[in-house]
């Protein structure tokens, strides 16, 4: 979920695979609700996934390199900072939408073997024949609950775990406690890193929680959002990244500085003073995420 980044690219059309703006928007009734590709006003070959009403992803199909969302610009900064430039990667990615973030690594690091959990078939399957991968790719979607396929990964196996994971347009509780997130710490190589969008708004109880859960589990963690968020002046989307290792925080914070959105880095004291004495979420205690308010992405 996300609100995207106007821009206007200012180039021609071309022939590119996949749906045309020119057959205007699409509605499609799929298991998570209602989804709906609408066209991008400003780039030609753009399309937005919204389900039931909430933007989901932004995918360019004549640039998979384009992230037009806040926070998936924020995961990007991550995979891009995950090893060297273009040096491929294993990922999983826990959430799949329109594949927005499978399709970045793909574009920018090569022979990246990739796999996708995604329990809505029918929603992958639009996303497959509207918005086509490129058949090069090594990329997998399967179908199934994203803390089952995590369950079945194999120890050490994966560079980097994306969790993007939300029913409708709340992250569900199973896949948000210390439970899950030892799953992900286990199909970590040693330098593995995991990354995860939330949302949350008002109080921030849950994203709390969450960087509380984390902490628990990794000795290095992180918190990107826009300052508004971390006030509580707005319900927004906040990135949390963690490992066993260090995180390139210098590089991160340069990279955010320089993104169009305002962004702030929680790190270290910082953070504890965020998670302010909140409780780990488990199996037993954890709730999903809370409903956003009206028009909270629009």
């Amino acid at each position: 979920m996300g609100r995207p980044r106007t821009t206007n690219p200012g180039r021609a059309a071309e022939a590119v695979p996949g749906r045309a703006h020119s057959q205007g928007p699409l509605t499609v009734a799929v298991a998570s609700g209602t989804a709906e590709l609408r066209p991008d006003r400003d780039r030609p070959h753009a399309w937005q996934l919204l389900l039931d009403g909430a933007p989901q992803s932004l995918v360019d199909l004549a640039d998979p390199g384009y992230l037009g969302f806040e926070y998936q610009r924020r995961i990007g900064h991550l995979i891009d900072l995950a090893a060297p430039p273009r040096q491929p990667l294993t990922v999983l990615h826990l959430g799949g939408g329109a594949l927005t973030l499978a399709r970045y690594t793909a574009a920018t690091r090569p022979r990246s073997r990739q796999q996708v959990a995604e329990i809505d078939t029918a929603l992958t399957e639009l996303v497959r024949t509207e918005l086509p991968l490129d058949r090069t790719w090594q990329l997998k979607v399967r179908g199934g609950d994203a803390r089952a396929v995590l369950e079945r990964t194999p120890e050490g196996s994966t560079d980097l775990v994306i969790a993007d994971v939300f029913a409708g347009a709340r992250v569900p509780a199973h896949c948000a406690t210390e439970e899950f997130a030892r799953l992900a710490a286990r199909a970590l190589t040693g330098a593995g890193r995991y990354a995860a969008n939330i949302t949350d708004g008002g109080a921030l109880a849950f994203a709390r929680a969450q960087a509380a859960t984390l902490r628990t589990v990794f000795p290095e963690v992180c918190l990107i959002a826009d300052p508004a968020v971390l006030r509580g002046k707005r319900f927004g989307n906040l990135i949390l990244a963690a490992a066993h290792t260090p995180l390139p925080l210098a590089d991160l914070t340069r990279r955010l500085a320089a993104d169009p959105a305002q962004a702030r880095l929680l790190h270290a004291r910082d953070l504890t003073d965020f998670t302010a004495g909140a409780a780990v979420a488990t199996d037993v205690s954890a709730v999903p995420s809370p409903v956003p308010p009206p028009k909270a992405f629009g």
